[in-house]
Order: C-alpha cells, then sequence, then structure tokens
C-alpha cells in the first residue's frame, strides 16, 4: 500500500492520474444539487438572522447553578413580564443564560426581574441590553458593498495576472459557488447569521482565492509548455495540473480545518454561542466547501470555457496526430526530440482540417501513461531551441 507521499508524487508527475477534466459533469451534477439544496433552504426556508440584524433585547443571566429547562424558564419568565413573540435562549460557559426576545421597551426592568426570580439569582446578574434593527441593516449594508467590491478587483487582478478573462470567470463563478453553498448550509441546519459570520463569509472567499489561484498557476505552466511542444492536449496539461496540486490543496485545507475543528469543539461544548464559534463555524463551512470548488469546479470550466478557442483545437489537432504517427506514447517521444529535431516534429506538423472529433476524443482521452511521460521527460527538461538568427 504506498503511502501518501508517494501517492502525491505520483500525482505530480503523472504516473497516477485523477480524471478531473474528464468527468467534469459528474462535478457539475454535484455542485448543482447543492446549489438546488441551498437555495431551498435559503428561500423556503429562510435564514435565521441574529438579534443584531432583527433587533430586539437580550439579557444573560450569570451564575445560575441549575441551567435544566432553561428553556421552558426563560418563555416562562418572559411571558410573566408581559412580552411577546419568539424566545431564543441558550447556555453559555455553563453557567450563564442567554436570552434573546422582542424589544422590551418599557417592560426591560420586570423581564430582568422574573428572569432573576426564575433562575434563582439577584436582580444584579442580569444584565440587559437592547439592539436596533438598523445596525444590523447597516452591517449588512456594507458587508454587500465589500462583496461586491472584492468581486471586481477580484476580477481584474486575475484577468490582468493570467492575461485572460476566461480564468477570471471560472474563479468568479468558484467563489460564488462556495457563498451559495456555505450560505444554504447555514440556512437548511438553521445556524443563526451574526455579523461575526458575515466576516466569516468574506474571508471564506479569500481563502477560496488563493486555493484557486494557486491550481490555476500550475494550469497556465502547464498549457504554456503544451501550446509549445504540441504533445499533450490542453485538456491533459490542465489535467496534469490539478492532479499536482491536488496534494496541496488536501494538505493545506486539513491544516486549516484542524483548529478551527478543535475551536468549534470547544464552542459547542464548553463557550456557547458567541463570537469566536460564529466566526469558526462560517470558516468551517466556507474552506471545505472552498476546496471542493477550486478542484472539482474552477478548472473543469476553465477549460470548457476554452474549448472552443481555435488556438486550442489546434493544439489538440497537433498532439493527436503528433501521437498517433510515432505510436508510441508522447512523453517517450518528446525524450528523443532534441533541440534540431527534423522538420516534421510535431512542433512543425502542418494541422490540417482532416482530424474529425471521433480522433480529438482520443486525444482527450490518452492514457495518464503518456501524460507521466511528458510531465517526466518533456520540455521542461529540454534545452529551448535557439533561433537561427541567434546561433
Amino acid at each position: 500500500m504506498p503511502n501518501f507521499a508517494a501517492i502525491g508524487n505520483d500525482l505530480y508527475t503523472g504516473k497516477r492520474s485523477i480524471d478531473f477534466i474528464g468527468r467534469q459533469k459528474t462535478w457539475y451534477a454535484i455542485s448543482g444539487v447543492l446549489i438546488v439544496l441551498a437555495l431551498v433552504g435559503i428561500f423556503a426556508r429562510g435564514l435565521n438572522f441574529g438579534i443584531e440584524f432583527r433587533g430586539g433585547s437580550e439579557y444573560r443571566i450569570s451564575g445560575v447553578s441549575d441551567t435544566s429547562s432553561y428553556e421552558e424558564k426563560a418563555q416562562a419568565a418572559v411571558a410573566q413580564a408581559g412580552i411577546s413573540g419568539n424566545v431564543v435562549s441558550t447556555v453559555i460557559g455553563g453557567s450563564t443564560v442567554r436570552v434573546q426576545t422582542e424589544a422590551a421597551g418599557d417592560k426591560n426592568d420586570p423581564a430582568k426581574a422574573a428572569l432573576a426570580q426564575t433562575f434563582g439569582v439577584g436582580v444584579g446578574n442580569v444584565s440587559a441590553s437592547l439592539i436596533g434593527p438598523s445596525w444590523g441593516a447597516s452591517v449588512s449594508q456594507k458587508a454587500i458593498q465589500a462583496l461586491i467590491v472584492f468581486l471586481i478587483l477580484v476580477a481584474l487582478v486575475m484577468a490582468i495576472y493570467f492575461r485572460t478573462w476566461k480564468m477570471a470567470v471560472a474563479g468568479l463563478v468558484a467563489l460564488l459557488h462556495d457563498l451559495i453553498i456555505t450560505v444554504g448550509i447555514y440556512a437548511l441546519f438553521g445556524f443563526e447569521i451574526t455579523p461575526s459570520s458575515m466576516i466569516g463569509f468574506l474571508t471564506i472567499l479569500g481563502y477560496s482565492l488563493y486555493d484557486t489561484v494557486v491550481v490555476f498557476d500550475k494550469v497556465r505552466e502547464n498549457t504554456a509548455e503544451a501550446f509549445l511542444t504540441r504533445r499533450v492536449t490542453y485538456t491533459q496539461a490542465a489535467n496534469l495540473a490539478v492532479n499536482q496540486t491536488l496534494v496541496r490543496s488536501i494538505n493545506t485545507t486539513v491544516v486549516a480545518l484542524l483548529p478551527i475543528g478543535a475551536i468549534l469543539v470547544v464552542g459547542f461544548t464548553l463557550l456557547g454561542p458567541g463570537t469566536l464559534l460564529d466566526l469558526s463555524l462560517a470558516l468551517f463551512v466556507g474552506i471545505a466547501v472552498g476546496a471542493y470548488s477550486s478542484i472539482f469546479i474552477a478548472t473543469p470550466l476553465l477549460v470548457d470555457l476554452r474549448r472552443n478557442e481555435t488556438a486550442v483545437k489546434e493544439l489538440d489537432k497537433a498532439a493527436l496526430r503528433f501521437q498517433s504517427r510515432e505510436k508510441v506514447p508522447a512523453g517517450a517521444a518528446s525524450r528523443d526530440a532534441g533541440p534540431d529535431a527534423p522538420e516534421d516534429t510535431p512542433r512543425d506538423a502542418a494541422v490540417d482540417g482532416d482530424t474529425d472529433e471521433a480522433e480529438i476524443s482520443d486525444v482527450r482521452a490518452a492514457s495518464s501513461r503518456e501524460v507521466h511521460k511528458w510531465a517526466s521527460s518533456g520540455p521542461r527538461n529540454q534545452p529551448r531551441r535557439t533561433p537561427k538568427s541567434k546561433r
């Protein structure tokens, strides 16, 4: 049984390969189902906004010795004070009960007295705060503005860096994919959305973008060599790039999720609801979804966007002609092709329109062994051709 390091090395050299690009319809279908479920949760069940967004009163009863049946006790105390509406109560830190209600107004003092009596503490152990809905509306507006500015800047930077708008589009689609699914998970499971959650949503977009850019950078490197040597197709070069960055993506994701998962466990079991738990929950869900989109969505979408470009079609045909003419794996042939290769090398071979779509499909489905030999003995290990004018 090969270890993880050996598997990672095989994936990087192309000896072992996972067909991420060829199975893009499967990944799209999985993401489509997740997005539909997320939208159902968002629009059918709705989002559970915290008191910071909807406004209301919050009471914290500290030093509670008996937290059993705290929800029923809080409901009864609030009703005794004459406050109607939904009541949300949670235990924080084992001995503090947090109770959120509709705006209490002039019923604030009666509510404090009723809660103190119900939980067996002094009135001084009950703190009260009133939060207006305008503050939450302001936070939401600023968050949306920040998201729009972020997406615009991301599109511009990616388009300039990669010199193609299609990479920017693929990256933005992956970001929106992550955002929709993350928010949908919150809706489906009824997790409370607080300002800390909003910060987490914006943070995971940056993480997802980082992972996508790492993959795209390798895609650009491999496809540039493919256009230079014309020995493998655009799809093969892009798929090799995803395999080469797979272990890095997994390691980065695991390293990020382990401490966040530890915070979640402590938050759920000991601390209770709060800023730390809200932020870590959003980060945990978003980072996991972001790792998925960088591997399974961004690069397959990029290949689909570029598949019908003239240059990509010509590359596919040239790679097909090379592989079929040599009758050996592409990498093995490239081992013998030196800087002074004859005129019939694939670099100089004419590409006509006689190659049909079936042949191109054969190229796209070439074995991982061919790509392995191209990756391990291809142009990166050969001297570059010197122009005649400089010889």
